[in-house]
């Protein structure tokens, strides 16, 4: 299949054909007057700073077994999702519909809207603020968004860190920004 193809394949529901879907209940319908117009991206790694296994599925699902790892009983009541996770070797997995609001903003704000889970999709690299993100990464990221921008109307692509300011760090400072310059100039982070 051709990058162009793939790019194409975005169903009525905002599933996207092509990534592994892993439906998380951690989501829910977005306000009738939303329309998606940002992305927002992410880096999760669990447990913290390692990378594989399918702990962050399970946290997205509700299934983080609090035991597993002293780490996860801070977090295994949490109830979070994304739209996308990337992992490391390029593989992307789908939570969310796209027409639906996924969970993982949190108390956000852009350009003084406030509640960027309404009109955002969130984006999720396996990643760390430690360490830089792969090649393939990068790859997959640059064809998503360039779907997800044929599809809606997006204004900007944000890193968590600038719509939660002091809270939140992700992507971190090793995330290449200028890595996805050939999507051309959307405003937040893209506007270099």
């Amino acid at each position: 299949m051709t990058q162009r193809a793939r790019r194409t394949l975005v169903d009525d529901a905002g599933w996207l054909l092509g990534a592994r879907q892993v439906a998380s209940p951690n989501c829910d319908l977005r306000p009738p007057d939303a329309s998606v117009s940002l992305i927002v991206i992410h880096a999760i790694s669990l447990p913290p700073g390692e990378f594989g296994g399918d702990a962050i599925e399970r946290l997205f699902t509700n299934r983080l077994a609090a035991n597993a790892h002293p780490y996860y009983s801070e977090i295994s009541h949490l109830r979070v999702s994304a739209h996308f996770l990337i992992r490391r070797n390029g593989s992307l997995i789908q939570f969310v519909p796209c027409r639906q609001r996924a969970w993982h903003a949190g108390v956000s704000a852009w350009q003084g809207r406030q509640r960027c889970n309404d009109y955002s999709l969130g984006i999720e690299l396996e990643g760390c603020d430690a360490l830089p993100f792969a090649a393939a990464q990068y790859a997959c990221l640059r064809t998503l968004i360039g779907t997800l921008c044929e599809h809606f109307p997006i204004d900007a692509v944000v890193g968590h860190s600038d719509i939660a300011p002091g809270r939140k760090t992700d992507p971190g400072p090793h995330f290449d920004w200028l890595a996805l310059a050939e999507l051309g100039r959307l405003p937040g982070k893209l506007d270099r």
